[in-house]
């Protein structure tokens, strides 16, 4: 998987925590990086994870990815974001708009949409939006399970905002999952 946000938004805690969540409560094997040079805060970003079932000997950025998370959808008009992507990968983006309003992508990916910044506004209370973003993560893919997610969410941010940050997981798994 491949993530794509900017400074701040939480995008290489977001990969860390999915790699936590499949390695720590799921049983396979995972790892985690960022790649950012001397960037600042809003500046664009990208995080790695690698799940699988066997060994991961491979640690480089994923320059094929079966799924990448936008965390910020201005990023469309700066990055591109499907470079390398194999045909019927994931894109999960993180906007107002619907996939269709969308610039063009190619046919052949499968994109799903989620306002992660609202949700995170409403139970975070700011708009860092990586766990809305996992709970959508794993309510289009089932990569790992929501209780997986909501373990390395409380295994990794302070108590104090733990119970925001999983009601937010929820609030996006429930969305995406149509409830």
């Amino acid at each position: 998987m491949r993530w794509h946000g900017r400074g701040g938004q939480g995008a290489v805690l977001g990969a860390s925590m999915l790699g936590s969540a499949a390695a720590l409560y799921e049983g396979k094997y995972a790892v985690s990086f960022p790649s950012f040079g001397a960037e600042r805060r809003g500046a664009p970003v990208q995080a790695f994870t690698r799940i699988s079932d066997h060994a991961i000997r491979t640690r480089s950025q994923i320059y094929h990815p079966t799924t990448i998370i936008v965390l910020d959808d201005s990023l469309l008009s700066v990055v591109n974001i499907t470079d390398g992507a194999q045909d019927g990968a994931s894109i999960l983006i993180n906007t107002r708009k619907s996939a269709e309003q969308l610039p063009k992508m190619p046919a052949s990916l499968n994109i799903t949409t989620v306002d992660a910044t609202a949700i995170a506004r409403e139970f975070i209370g700011v708009a860092i939006v990586n766990t809305a973003m996992l709970g959508a993560l794993v309510g289009a893919t089932g990569i790992v399970g929501l209780d997986s997610i909501e373990k390395a969410i409380a295994g990794t941010l302070p108590e104090k905002i733990v119970e925001r940050n999983i009601a937010a997981a929820q609030a996006a798994y429930r969305k995406i999952r149509g409830e």
